[in-house]
């Protein structure tokens, strides 16, 4: 079982929701918006590509954008192998939360 890291998690997630639309601007975009923390666009490329090696995301290009003075824009796409890493992360993070609900957690805060 290969557990995926937090940010690797976050990243498959973001491609997964951006859909056809996910590339380097969107998916900082949606990091941002998601976690209340400033994504630059340089800080996803390299995470991106260490998710593409191991085979969780393919990358491609677009066809050439006019906006974007006719260059195409680099789109990934997360494969089956990528979902499968989600599904197995979310089945184990499951198992650990199992029985466990906020109050709990907030009972346990008084008490350290």
């Amino acid at each position: 079982m290969k557990i995926l890291t937090r940010q690797e998690e976050m990243f498959l997630l973001a491609v997964w929701r951006l859909a056809e639309n996910a590339y380097g601007v969107t998916i900082a975009e949606k990091l941002s918006e998601t976690t209340g923390k400033k994504w630059i666009v340089g800080q996803v490329y390299v995470p991106l590509e260490r998710l593409e090696q191991k085979g969780y995301l393919r990358s491609y290009f677009s066809e050439p954008v006019s906006e974007r003075g006719g260059r195409s824009k680099r789109l990934y796409r997360i494969t089956k192998e990528g979902l499968n890493a989600l599904i197995e992360v979310k089945s184990v993070e499951n198992s650990l939360w199992k029985d466990i609900n906020m109050i709990s957690l907030e009972h346990g805060k008084e008490n350290s």
